[in-house]
């Protein structure tokens, strides 16, 4: 069976193999207890933390943008594993924003589970992706699946135990996987996308978040650093974007 497996796909399962050991026997992680305590509470129009609540639009407004763009790239330009996957990333940004703003709405629990599902959709389609185009179909779509399947459990074990790793986990370990694959030849005719651009603008958007309060007293309480993750974390799906409408314009010039 093994023998049928490619290096690359080979070792991509035991990376995802040792993730999820890692999840089981690893000490339990706890999540900040004043996680819900953002630094910009103000209501505006009668919505309560109003820009955390509408800083999520740009999530929408790139994935249809996404979804737009992808619809004008030719059939053949494309293999139908990346234009499903990229479908999927862009479906799952939208979802995002509507994920997101329902919980920063009345942050709590129950609305951070809504938030990390949402989160889960868009985390499946990008990594997929990025496997598509350096892996192989078949490994693209086993690892989008996988995510599917394990990033809503890893959100259910939080709620029922409190134990954060297995959702750390699946976050930090898509991000070193697409530092990887930034190091790497994508495949003949794959798309060319620059991963090291959307790890950059995580790194940026993980950065504001952490920062959220400092970020807020910096700006003279003008915005928090947790509204600018949303807007920066957004352009996360412009180097997709970018790289669909250079495929689709090279392909018309043909």
């Amino acid at each position: 069976m093994l023998s049928s497996f490619s290096r690359a796909e080979a070792i991509l399962l035991g990376a995802v193999l040792l993730l999820a050991l890692a999840a089981v026997v690893a000490p339990p992680l706890a999540q900040d207890p004043h996680f819900h305590n953002f630094a910009d509470q103000r209501a505006w129009l009668g919505i309560p933390c109003a820009l955390d609540v509408l800083s999520n639009l740009p999530f929408a407004l790139f994935g249809l943008l996404g979804l737009r763009v992808l619809r004008r790239v030719p059939a053949a330009a494309l293999t139908a594993a990346q234009r499903r996957l990229a479908a999927l990333f862009f479906a799952g940004l939208i979802l995002t924003a509507l994920c997101s703003a329902w919980y920063h709405w009345q942050p709590d629990n129950a609305g951070l589970v809504v938030d990390r599902l949402g989160m889960a959709v868009a985390f499946a389609g990008l990594l997929g992706l990025g496997v598509a185009t350096h892996v192989s179909p078949r490994a693209a779509w086993g690892f989008a699946g996988a995510v599917l399947l394990f990033g809503p459990l890893s959100v259910g074990i939080w709620a029922r135990s409190g134990n954060l790793l297995p959702w750390a986990l699946l976050q930090g370990g898509g991000m070193v996987l697409l530092l990887v694959l930034a190091a790497l030849k994508p495949l003949p005719g794959a798309l060319a996308l620059r991963w090291g651009a959307v790890i950059g603008i995580y790194a940026v958007a993980k950065a504001l978040e952490q920062f959220d309060a400092a970020v807020f007293q910096w700006t003279g309480q003008w915005v928090s650093g947790h509204s600018l993750k949303h807007l920066v974390a957004a352009f996360a799906a412009w180097p997709v974007i970018s790289a669909l409408q250079a495929l689709g314009q090279n392909a018309t010039q043909r």
